[in-house]
């Protein structure tokens, strides 16, 4: 009993960590086409001073931030990025509770795209 209890435990830590990983990927990997979202989750002062091409900007301590989702399809894939990828994670675990299921965290953040370029 005490190894089929294992095993199982095995087996599901696995499938955490395979799903986990679908959830977050590096700028560079990410494969954002016109059917995805990219989100910027900085306040706006930073989106201004610099932000991925096409990404819009909803602010993450914005009063507002579940309400600017409210009329995008759950079905939708998107990206959420921050400056170094703390305020992304927290959005993109949100936006899993309000729904969406095809949420990425862009590792690193805007960091990271800086240092690609």
């Amino acid at each position: 009993m005490k190894k089929v209890l294992f095993s199982l435990l095995f087996l599901s830590s696995f499938f955490v960590v395979a799903q986990h990983s679908d959830r977050e990927m590096s700028p560079s990997a990410a494969k954002i086409n016109s059917r995805s979202l990219l989100i910027d989750v900085r306040t706006p002062e930073e989106f201004k001073e610099g932000h991925l091409p096409n990404a819009v900007n909803i602010d993450w301590l914005s009063a507002d931030f579940n309400r600017a989702f409210d009329s995008i399809s759950k079905r939708k894939k998107i990206y959420v990025y921050c400056r170094s990828g703390k305020r992304s994670e927290k959005a993109a675990y949100r936006l899993d509770s309000l729904g969406f299921k095809r949420v990425v965290n862009l590792t690193g953040g805007y960091k990271a795209y800086e240092e690609m370029q």
